[in-house]
């Protein structure tokens, strides 16, 4: 006779993290914040020309899908009852932008993702309608015209696709950002789905209105967006609607934040000047401003952080966004094979110590924070005969470690308060060798909490915690307290600053490197003003010789 289901200490919450590289459902314990249990599907990105990047939607869809029955699965061999679970959030990879059609729930395009470059022209396009006294684009959104936003994206499609110019003639398409297709197909999709969105991800978009909290007529003439095909703007935690399908199906979804607010929250980052960084395939630090917005004088980004309930208030964010972090270890693993594995690089960097002057600038979608110079372009420079694998591989953390420098600057520059610490979290926290030069680099300490899975805590935190649900507190009395590892810094300050401005230096070299008048699919042979002659070198000894690098015959 089978053991009879039991219940698990608490009510349980599920959480759907749809990230970039990969899809995820979690379940936490919610009078504990524990981790029950998990599973995890790897997603495949395509690049169909330079510079683009592009997800299917439908395997999106299904890899959350499988997520979700794995976990269940495994939830019965722990001998778990899954009706112990009462809600579901939904955390996701922001700006990567998806039309598709509400008849048929077939995508119209594929999801071009948030690290997408073939908009470079729309910007510039864009930019030249902007008056020069008035940029109201940013005054109402809190951020810069650039192709990392959804709207930008969304005005591409629409001016390339023509599946999606009929469909939207047609009156059957619509948009949405991963959140809202997500959402939309789990609680029915063309069996009465709803077409919604949080107020992060909204913000994202470059349409809404950070201050009245609304999509923005205004924004989306200028972008000539039609209105009929945005979602409807939720709160992040909410119930909006029920599961459809699957092992959990009735289920309420009641939370729903962009990743980075959701890491926010799970890092308990509840009060005003509280701070994180999340270590993904880019890198991401948001600094809780309260109730107002601070606008950045010095290449940040002003965002809504997150507002948890219809009737609660919203909080505000600064941001500052780094393209490429995680994503520079896969390039060194998938395009130069100078590694076996993503994890292989901490034991190449630990072998050297150092990257013996060799500096890394990962700017293979441009420069975001501070700069947001969509013509930078990667270079590595300072080779030597001497340097090797071990050294380029010390590098690229290095790099990861520069540019949240520079975002950590910039943001004490507009918030005139310096950091005591810095949370992180994110799985390249799990990276000790990047982690003591982090706070070498920064020259204070880094705080990492036992439990990296801050983002989906987070959503996990905002659904227990909605009306209609209530199995989670957000009173700061009942939160769990986390547990840390703390890295303090081990170098002078004098040394810090050295390497610090010489990858300054390096920075402005990568900059400049693509002229407008580049094709759209990125001609790599065509330069507006060409930096120094030993960064042209550097770089074609880099491609060259990338099998020597790599120590194969």
């Amino acid at each position: 006779m089978a053991a009879p289901k039991k219940a698990a200490e608490g009510p349980l919450v599920g959480a759907v993290v749809q990230g970039t590289d990969c899809s995820r459902f979690l379940v936490f314990n919610s009078k504990t914040a524990e981790l029950v249990t998990h599973y995890q599907v790897e997603l495949t990105q395509e690049f169909p020309k330079e510079g683009w990047v592009e997800q299917d939607p439908k395997e999106i869809l299904q890899s959350v899908y499988e997520c979700i029955e794995k976990t269940c699965e495994k939830l019965d061999k722990l001998n778990i009852d899954i009706a112990n679970i009462k809600a579901i959030g939904v955390s996701n990879q922001r700006e990567t932008t998806i039309v598709w059609d509400k008849l048929t729930g077939e995508p119209l395009y594929n999801a071009v993702v948030w690290l997408d470059l073939r908009t470079q022209a729309t910007v510039e396009n864009l930019s030249k309608k902007i008056p020069g006294n008035n940029n109201f684009v940013k005054s109402k959104t809190g951020l810069p015209l650039s192709t990392y936003f959804s709207a930008v994206k969304l005005r591409w499609i629409l001016d390339n696709v023509r599946k999606v110019q009929k469909a939207v003639e047609d009156g059957r398409a619509l948009f949405g950002t991963i959140d809202s297709w997500l959402i939309w197909s789990l609680t029915g999709g063309v069996n009465g789905g709803v077409h919604c969105t949080d107020v992060t991800n909204a913000s994202r978009t470059m349409l809404f209105n950070i201050h009245s909290l609304e999509w923005d007529k205004e924004l989306c003439e200028f972008f000539e967006i039609p209105m009929e095909i945005l979602p409807k703007v939720w709160s992040s935690s909410e119930i909006y609607g029920q599961m459809k399908t699957g092992s959990l199906e009735g289920v309420p979804i009641s939370g729903c934040l962009g990743d980075q607010s959701a890491a926010l929250i799970g890092q308990m980052c509840f009060q005003e000047g509280q701070a994180k960084n999340t270590y993904g395939t880019g890198c991401f630090l948001l600094c809780n401003t309260g109730r107002h917005c601070v606008f950045s004088e010095h290449g940040l980004l002003t965002t809504v952080a997150y507002k948890l309930g219809r009737d609660k208030p919203v909080i505000y964010a600064l941001e500052g966004s780094v393209a490429i972090a995680g994503a520079a270890v896969h390039w060194l693993k998938d395009n130069l094979g100078i590694l076996e594995t993503s994890e292989e690089i901490e034991i190449l960097a630990k072998e050297v110590g150092t990257s013996y002057g060799c500096y890394f600038i990962p700017a293979f979608s441009g420069l975001y924070a501070p700069y947001w110079e969509p013509s930078a372009r990667g270079i590595i420079c300072g080779l030597t005969q001497f340097t090797n694998k071990c050294h380029i591989a010390f590098a690229a953390l290095e790099a990861i470690c520069f540019q949240t420098r520079e975002i950590l600057d910039a943001m004490i520059r507009d918030c005139g308060i310096p950091f005591n610490h810095l949370q992180v979290d994110g799985k390249m926290t799990n990276n000790k060798i990047l982690m003591q030069l982090q706070a070498d680099i920064l020259h204070i300490p880094i705080v990492k909490p036992c439990i990296i899975e801050t983002t989906a805590l987070g959503v996990a935190m905002a659904a227990g915690a909605a009306e209609g649900v209530g199995v989670w507190s957000l009173e700061p009395e009942n939160l769990s307290a986390i547990v840390m590892e703390r890295f303090e810094p081990q170098i002078k300050a004098t040394e810090s600053e050295i390497r610090y401005a010489t990858w300054k230096r390096a920075v402005m070299r990568s900059m400049g490197w693509v002229t407008t008048q580049s094709p759209e699919s990125g001609d790599p042979s065509i330069f507006s003003s060409l930096p120094l002659g030993i960064f042209i070198v550097s770089s074609m000894i880099m491609l060259i010789g990338a099998r020597y690098i790599s120590g194969i015959p």
